[in-house]
């Protein structure tokens, strides 16, 4: 199973890295659990990041063949 798949949806995510940021916050973390909570939320970050960037490029898409005068077409996260 990949990571992508195992990682939470946008809302999700965000939400726990504000959570993680709270107990952080806190100081009550011993230095091996902050460090934990770090790495957590880069991982949950560069997620968001990237479902971020993937809808970005289908609203560019949908922009782009508006523009175009082109019917719509289906979009796919697959490349191949």
């Amino acid at each position: 199973m990949s990571e992508k798949q195992t990682l939470p949806p946008l809302e999700q995510s965000l939400e726990e890295v504000s959570s993680l940021i709270d107990k952080m916050e806190q100081g009550e973390l011993t230095l091996e659990q902050s460090l934990a909570h770090f790495e957590r939320g880069v991982v949950l970050i560069k997620h968001c990041q990237t479902i971020l960037q993937e809808a970005e490029q289908k609203v560019k898409i949908l922009m782009q063949n508006q523009q175009n005068g082109a019917n719509l077409i289906d979009y796919s996260d697959d490349p191949s």
